[in-house]
């Protein structure tokens, strides 16, 4: 009995130390975070751009890159624009990252889409040696400019998509599976728009 007990205590005090680990180390709980996005949880909701919806004047958005060059949202008019806010520090964000990488790399040599990950610490020597230690090769920005409000709200991670034209075509917050055949899908729609 007394054997039993001790095997008890034992379990107990693993799963709890775990549960632990889980909530206060962001890599572990970014590591759960991608297994449930593999089997299918967090997909991103992408719904078709509304007729008739005008372009966003994206003149003035801007974002720095770490050899100080200043990219204009403006100047991007005819891509296809995905910009996606993270922290080194925050989980979900770091869990979302393998599927954002994959998509970037289907993407990278593709000049009808721009990626841009905005640290929202504004630390591009962090940011950078995180995207380094993982062998990523997503460009790293900060924020240079004002943000809208109804664009980013604060909170982390919160992705954007523009299409060719300007339009605002996905804004979410939380993490998702950017790598997914439905979310490729829905890039190829806006690459196919035209301007």
């Amino acid at each position: 009995m007394k054997e039993m007990m001790t095997k008890k205590n034992i379990v107990n005090a693993v799963f709890i130390a775990l549960f632990l680990v889980i909530l206060f180390v962001p890599s572990a709980k970014a590591f759960l975070m991608q297994g449930l996005m593999e089997i299918g949880l967090f997909k991103p909701k992408t719904e078709p751009i509304a007729k008739g919806t005008p372009p966003a004047d994206l003149s003035g958005i801007k974002f720095e890159d770490k050899t100080g060059k200043v990219t204009d949202l403006g100047s991007l008019k005819g891509k296809v624009i995905f910009i996606n806010f993270w922290a080194t520090w925050c989980p979900p964000c770091l869990a979302e990252m393998p599927s954002i990488n994959k998509l970037y790399e289907q993407y990278k040599n593709d000049k009808d889409v721009v990626f841009i990950m905005v640290d929202a610490d504004s630390d591009l020597a962090k940011a950078q040696q995180y995207m380094d230690k993982r062998s990523y090769q997503m460009p790293v920005y900060s924020v240079a400019s004002n943000i809208p409000e109804n664009l980013f709200k604060g909170a982390l991670p919160t992705t954007i998509v523009f299409d060719k034209q300007g339009r605002l075509s996905y804004n979410e917050s939380g993490a998702a599976n950017y790598s997914s055949s439905k979310f490729i899908e829905f890039i190829e729609q806006l690459k196919g728009l035209k301007i």
